[in-house]
């Protein structure tokens, strides 16, 4: 295969003009003017990709800049104790880039709208330093032909910025970015490439597109529990929604409400970690995403959801019960985590405590007692709030148990799992309501294990009610005011305005 060298570097650098900043006073005229910096900028590199493609430009570098918004507090100020997001720690420059305006309007204009209100200044929109990369530029559900690549002969990187992945991190949500003397602090936690990689992986994995995705997002580590979600979506889908607008499946496959056919087929092969969503207008419903099992998946899907910033996330699954006293069947509401999956260690120290939320136990346990007709002293019969160990080897049983097992002792742990402590962790990392409801389905250091037969009786029995109770924790939380939802627990020292 010929080697093709290229000796001369580009030095001409084609942008669109410049748009001077301009400050606003109203949220929703600031985020139009956001989009329209976005819009413009991403259509020069699309039609500049091709232009390039086919032979109709000289060589030169083309590059276009995502928007931004600023603000600058001039000083203190005393704002509503209560709140959680929507205002900044101390006087200072502030500034994030902006992706997708279209995506993120209500959720820009909220943050917007409430800084304006806590500190009385104007929202400043102008272009940034940070250059779109070409992959990002290409819309939602556009398809780029290869032989279009194929025909360009310099390679891609030396016409357009690609992603920067040097640039790419978490250090903004993980508390560990350094402020650089002079230059503005972080105003949100992900920056526009932060959001636009996660974006493209999460239709990657889900083989949905991120504009489907809901607030409330429910894990499963079991395909049990997505059939029973897809049957009780598709009834509510021929009953006329009962207040969702569609049902949306893998593929992008769209039931609208009032209707009992899909507007396409089913894929034929589902992706790793395949996601569904019950929709209500402005993002008010649920989406569920079977996972599968193990900690790498739980943290891979809730590093990328959570750029969409939810209002909340619950793992829905099954556990071992770790005590002689639960019954296969049981229910365990989790309320601290023993940290054994080690995916997060990096990320998150496993000496940072992962608190229980008030607000989503609760809704959790109420669902318990309206699904079941059990409460109080009673609902103790069925369900156990305690500890759930999450652990990154699905084999444990096979080893030397003492040490695992004088381990989860000591911890008073009450079930195991791989995915909970992980999905938790990451929800209290970036600043993501998160709970737990697992159900007993064996209790391997008693040796009760299912049965043939066993197991088809027990998910039949079993899954819908588990499925109902998540579904109404869901419908619970999103009757609360959302500035009450997001928990200043989960806010560090010195955090950023945006939720």
């Amino acid at each position: 295969m010929e080697k093709r060298i290229y000796p001369q570097a580009i030095e001409r650098i084609v942008s669109p003009k410049p748009i001077e900043p301009k400050t606003f006073a109203d949220a929703t005229d600031a985020v139009r003017a956001l989009a329209e910096i976005y819009e413009r900028n991403t259509a020069f590199l699309r039609d500049a990709f091709d232009q390039v493609a086919t032979g109709k430009v000289e060589e030169c570098r083309f590059r276009a800049f995502y928007p931004q918004v600023s603000i600058t507090t001039p000083s203190f100020s005393l704002v509503d104790s209560r709140l959680a997001y929507g205002h900044v720690p101390e006087p200072g420059q502030y500034t994030t880039t902006i992706t997708r305006p279209d995506l993120f309007s209500p959720y820009l204009e909220e943050q917007l709208r409430l800084l304006i209100r806590n500190h009385g200044i104007g929202i400043t929109v102008s272009e940034s330093t940070t250059p779109i990369p070409m992959h990002f530029a290409f819309l939602e559900g556009t398809y780029v032909d290869g032989s279009k690549a194929d025909g360009i002969r310099r390679p891609l990187r030396d016409l357009f910025d690609v992603p920067d992945l040097n640039a790419t991190d978490d250090h903004i949500a993980n508390g560990t970015f350094e402020p650089v003397h002079g230059e503005p602090l972080p105003l949100a936690p992900f920056t526009a490439q932060r959001i636009d990689y996660s974006l493209h992986r999460l239709a990657h994995y889900t083989a949905t597109r991120p504009k489907h995705f809901q607030n409330y997002v429910l894990f499963t580590n079991y395909q049990f529990y997505v059939d029973e979600f897809c049957l009780h979506a598709r009834k509510l889908m021929a009953e006329g929604g009962h207040g969702y607008a569609a049902f949306v499946e893998p593929g992008n496959v769209v039931t609208e409400a009032g209707s009992d056919k899909p507007d396409g087929p089913q894929i034929g092969r589902l992706p790793q970690m395949p996601a569904y969503h019950l929709v209500k207008p402005g993002h008010g419903g649920i989406t569920m995403v079977n996972i599968g099992v193990g900690p790498s998946n739980a943290k891979t899907i809730t590093d990328h959801i959570a750029v969409l910033r939810p209002h909340a996330w619950l793992m829905l699954g099954h556990c071992a019960g770790l005590r002689n006293t639960q019954a296969l069947g049981d229910y365990v509401l989790a309320h601290a985590y023993v940290r054994e999956d080690h995916v997060l260690d990096d990320d998150i120290p496993v000496w940072v405590p992962i608190p229980a939320l008030a607000e989503v136990q609760v809704a959790l346990e109420q669902a318990v007692a309206e699904v079941t007709g059990l409460s109080g002293y009673e609902l103790k019969r069925i369900m156990r709030t305690g500890t759930v160990a999450t652990i990154d080897n699905r084999n444990w049983e096979l080893r030397d148990q003492r040490g695992p097992v004088q381990r989860l002792s000591q911890s008073r742990a009450i079930a195991l799992d791989m995915e909970s402590a992980t999905i938790a962790a990451n929800g209290f990392r970036f600043r993501v309501p998160y709970g737990t409801l697992l159900c007993v389905s064996d209790k391997p250091l008693h040796g009760e294990l299912k049965l043939p037969g066993m197991a088809t009786e027990f998910y039949k029995r079993q899954v819908a009610q588990h499925l109902d109770i998540g579904l109404r924790t869901m419908e619970k939380l999103a009757e609360m005011p959302t500035e009450r939802l997001h928990s200043r627990k989960l806010r560090s020292f010195s955090e950023t305005a945006f939720q």
